[in-house]
């Protein structure tokens, strides 16, 4: 009976030692699939609310090649567009060994209900992480097209958004993240105008869910953007909860 005992045991051993060498050495996958669905009480871009100060739900879906390359889908209420907005865009990314990535690609914004207001635009962002402390820089460009076109000039602008980001993780909360952003808008996007808006928030994961509270603001003033515009681009308090998947 020890015998047929310890044979047992060496045979488990055994089949244990095969499976996790077979979970070590198993192959990547070819694709990702990836996803968020969120509850946002303002749906802000680059600082100017697109709800008009009003909660939406948003939702995404990423695939992902393990070549680096990647497509996703995002879509969200939008006020001013009969009520939606899908953006659709895709790129590269790609991490050096000195702990750098680089990623790029093109964005398109689409409004299925109002289709004049359709852009796209070319971007680019670099990141590395110190320890806690995460960095990122980012650049987006979007060439002449007649969603910049003003009221006043019937030739379309070309839109230009440089912004940077920092993230810090303690080690001690690993669920927790304090976050802030800063951007400058010139060119033809919204308001006409260059401006500046930032972001000062954090982060909380809990399973699959993170809760958010951010202050969102710019420097955009009635008098160079008018009370409407004023209204939009004000400083407010953002929350959200994000489940991913």
């Amino acid at each position: 009976m020890k015998i047929k005992f310890l044979s047992a045991v060496a045979a488990l051993a055994v089949a244990g030692a095969a499976q996790s060498a077979y979970a070590d050495t198993a192959p990547t996958p070819e694709f990702t699939v990836t996803g968020s669905a969120a509850f946002v009480t303002d749906y802000k871009f680059r600082g100017i609310s697109q709800t008009d100060s009003r909660p939406t739900g948003q939702a995404s879906i990423t695939i992902t090649d393990k070549s680096g390359f990647y497509v996703s889908a995002w879509g969200s209420g939008n006020s001013f567009n009969d009520g939606s907005e899908i953006d659709i865009y895709g790129g590269y990314s790609h991490t050096f060994k000195n702990g750098i990535t680089l990623d790029g690609g093109v964005y398109g914004y689409l409004y299925p209900n109002y289709s004049a207001d359709n852009s796209y635009e070319l971007y680019v962002d670099a990141s590395k992480a110190f320890g806690p402390v995460g960095v990122k820089v980012g650049l987006n460009y979007a060439p002449a097209q007649p969603y910049f076109t003003s009221y006043e000039n019937e030739l379309a602008h070309y839109n230009m958004y440089e912004y940077a980001e920092l993230t810090f993780t303690p080690a001690t909360m690993p669920a927790l993240t304090l976050h802030g952003h800063i951007g400058h808008t010139g060119g033809g996007f919204d308001i006409g105008k260059s401006y500046e808006d930032f972001a000062v928030g954090v982060g909380y994961k809990w399973k699959n869910l993170t809760f958010d509270v951010s202050g969102v603001g710019t420097d955009v003033s009635t008098e160079n953007a008018g009370s409407y515009y004023r209204h939009l681009a004000r400083s407010t308090a953002v929350f959200s909860i994000t489940a991913s998947f």
